[in-house]
């Protein structure tokens, strides 16, 4: 069984590989990925299960294998897997790399973020997908007053894409509550389809 080794490779190098792998080897019906951090095996495993792979997730140590078996035919893919579910052309990515707005205080910076993703659902339909980076990953996890917000919001369908390796950095990723760990993958190509781009 080929292994596919990914550790070192910074996001979103691991899901590239992968990727790159299943174009070159359409053939392969089982073959495992190895990356050093939980992130990258979230996305990688993301990927694949796009792909049609069932997976397999196995953590030791440092290391975390995950092991695909085709489980139906593989669609190539030309980009990422979002492509699959791009937006309809009147559809809108909201991106946010803080948890609060402006640079002022900060107690009131809190309130505004707060208010202005309670606000969020005033779009209606038109809100696609919320991407949260750097500072922004902080407004996912467990305890934070925005929380049941995005929950909300998720329930709703929008889909809500939070940075692995921001979380990773941060030492977040054990409490994010919300969303799915993406990759710098994911976040362009979200660019690429999206009608329009708010950026917070």
């Amino acid at each position: 069984m080929e292994l596919l080794d990914c550790k070192g490779y910074p996001c979103p190098q691991p899901v590239l590989k992968t990727r790159a792998y299943i174009l070159a080897h359409p053939e392969a019906e089982t073959f495992s990925v190895v990356v050093d951090n939980r992130a990258s095996a979230e996305n990688v495993m993301r990927f694949l299960e796009s792909q049609g792979f069932q997976t397999r997730f196995e953590e030791s140590s440092n290391e975390f294998v995950i092991t695909a078996h085709q489980s139906c035919t593989v669609p190539l893919p030309e980009t990422s897997a979002l492509q699959k579910t791009a937006p309809d052309v009147t559809q809108t990515l909201v991106v946010i790399v803080n948890d609060v707005i402006g640079n002022g205080d900060r107690e009131l910076g809190t309130k505004l973020m707060l208010n202005f993703l309670k606000t969020l659902s005033e779009m209606g339909e038109s809100l696609w997908r919320i991407i949260l980076l750097n500072d922004g990953v902080r407004l996912s996890i467990e305890g934070a007053e925005t929380l049941p917000v995005l929950q909300q919001l998720a329930s709703d369908g929008v889909s809500i894409l939070v940075c692995g390796t921001c979380l990773n950095y941060y030492q977040l990723l054990e409490k994010k509550q919300v969303g799915e760990t993406t990759n710098m993958l994911d976040v362009v190509t979200s660019m690429q389809l999206a009608a329009k781009i708010i950026h917070l």
